[in-house]
């Protein structure tokens, strides 16, 4: 009998959202790096509209 709604057992919610939970960290973590790779090309590192060309100059140069 469910008293206000709550039951006796807890319902699992971690393990059935284990692969979707994965699967975002995996492609979070590869659209990253495919950004910091096209960032850093050497088609768009001199751009002047580039948000991290400063950064990416000041690296070169050491």
């Amino acid at each position: 009998m469910a008293f206000l709604g709550l039951r006796k057992w807890s319902t699992p919610v971690l393990r059935p959202m284990a692969p979707f939970l994965a699967a975002s960290a995996i492609t979070f973590y590869l659209v990253s790096k495919m950004q910091e790779m096209g960032v850093r090309s050497e088609t768009y590192a001199k751009d002047p509209k580039n948000p991290y060309g400063a950064q990416i100059a000041k690296e070169a140069h050491h």
